[in-house]
């Protein structure tokens, strides 16, 4: 296992993958990773639709005008849906579950990136969301929070760096208080 500094700073947003199928084990562990996630009083609202059939892929493309781009070369595709009914949290918790699932994809190695479902529009019409319940037959009190693609990268991102840390963003007992030793600690 990966030190969780040095995975959260490597994971970064990959949108060009190679043309190789996930296999069997890294799709349990990501899938596995997501339903260990916490959850609001642990009423567990998320549910996850996979795809890895191309032409469904291609569908889910078509989900919003833009920013689909990680699915068209992505060989598995995670639909992170929750149900609003049982919990008021289902947002966070679908938001969880994701992050939990990319953060295992790069352990294992490999590239993933968040698509944004909840608020973007299909058309002016029909909500994202709505689009992809309709496409993937997901019953209508669920609610789809985003897709996350998957793939072995096809692209190298440089990791984060401390330089590029925010530490102007953090705050100390109040807004505008910010102690010098958060600057001189506040390294990655």
């Amino acid at each position: 296992m990966t030190d969780l500094q040095d995975l959260i700073l490597h994971r970064r947003s990959i949108r060009k993958f190679k043309d190789r199928l996930l296999t069997f084990e890294e799709k349990r562990a990501i899938l596995c990773s997501a339903l260990v996630a916490p959850s609001s009083k642990n009423r567990r609202p998320c549910r996850l639709v996979l795809v890895e059939d191309r032409e469904m892929i291609n569908k889910l493309i078509r989900c919003k005008l833009i920013g689909t781009l990680p699915l068209e070369t992505a060989t598995w595709v995670l639909v992170v849906v929750a149900d609003p009914t049982q919990s008021e949290a289902w947002i966070e918790d679908a938001s969880i579950a994701a992050a939990f699932a990319q953060l295992q994809a790069e352990d294992l190695g490999l590239g993933s990136c968040w698509v944004q479902v909840r608020g973007r529009d299909y058309d002016e019409e029909t909500s994202s969301s709505e689009y992809i319940k309709k496409l993937l037959e997901i019953p209508s009190q669920m609610e789809v929070e985003c897709l996350l693609a998957f793939g072995e990268k096809d692209e190298e991102r440089k990791p984060y760096s401390a330089e590029k840390l925010q530490i102007d963003k953090i705050h100390l007992n109040k807004w505008q208080h910010r102690p010098a030793w958060i600057e001189k600690t506040m390294t990655y």
